[in-house]
């Protein structure tokens, strides 16, 4: 199943220079200071994420079953980085640690151009790295709902950096046990905010579970906000700032 990420389309601003990065799943679109910006960027973006990537597969093809676990992992010896990343958070969420593959790989990507520029933007099948000078509207979109293109989140950049991730049980490839149209998480660590967006994305199977859903993300540690969409039903609960479309 595919997806056209319109949304993509949707920030606009002379003072960033955008550029897309794909390396087998990892389908990275990213935003730099303009004046940051070489034509070599992408190649060496591209071979950064190639790196992280091989490091991350050696170690799934050595323990496989952790690339299909739903529940909380032990940390086993010698993991890279990347995946220990993920394993922090999913832990913390409660969920497998592939659920927050996208989020560690767009934050992994976000820091590493920190050395070259002021403002980043990466985004990784719908899950967001944002490190910003100016505020920014991060569009929301929820499938079949009613509610699907009409709200964004405001981002100021005083929050920044800020991972802004989402799940869904009706839109995209990725596995999810729930039938929300959205469960959008914001968080310091993208991969956290990317793990608890499958988390509650997981738990919401009817429109009756929303609020259940939004106590989870409270109580876990390093999530800032929480909004869920499930068909004309929305629940909010933390930083989160609404904006009409």
């Amino acid at each position: 199943m595919t997806s056209k990420r319109v949304y993509r389309q949707d920030i606009s601003g002379s003072r960033l220079t955008f550029f897309s990065v794909k390396v087998k799943e990892t389908d990275l679109w990213i935003a730099v200071d303009s004046s940051a910006y070489h034509e070599t960027l992408p190649a060496r973006v591209e071979q950064f994420v190639l790196n992280k990537r091989n490091l991350l597969e050696a170690y799934l093809t050595a323990n496989p079953h952790l690339a299909t676990a739903l529940e909380p992992c032990l940390l086993q010896e010698k993991a890279p980085e990347i995946f220990r990343a993920m394993l922090r958070s999913s832990n913390l969420a409660g969920v497998g640690p592939m659920a927050s593959v996208a989020g560690a790989f767009a934050e992994a990507v976000g820091k590493y151009l920190f050395n070259i520029s002021k403002e980043v933007v990466v985004e990784n099948g719908g899950d967001i790295f944002l490190k910003v000078l100016e505020p920014v509207n991060v569009g929301i979109y929820a499938g079949t709902s009613t509610l699907s293109g009409k709200l964004a989140l405001r981002v100021d950049p005083d929050c920044t950096p800020l991972g802004v991730c989402t799940s869904s049980g009706t839109v995209g490839p990725s596995l999810s046990q729930g039938k929300a149209d959205a469960a959008v998480v914001s968080s310091p660590s993208t991969p956290l905010a990317d793990a608890v967006a499958t988390k509650l994305g997981n738990q919401v199977k009817n429109e009756n579970e929303l609020e259940s859903a939004l106590k989870i993300a409270s109580s876990i540690e390093g999530v800032s906000g929480a909004l869920l969409i499930y068909g004309h039903k929305i629940a909010v609960w933390g930083e989160i700032e609404l904006i009409k479309l």
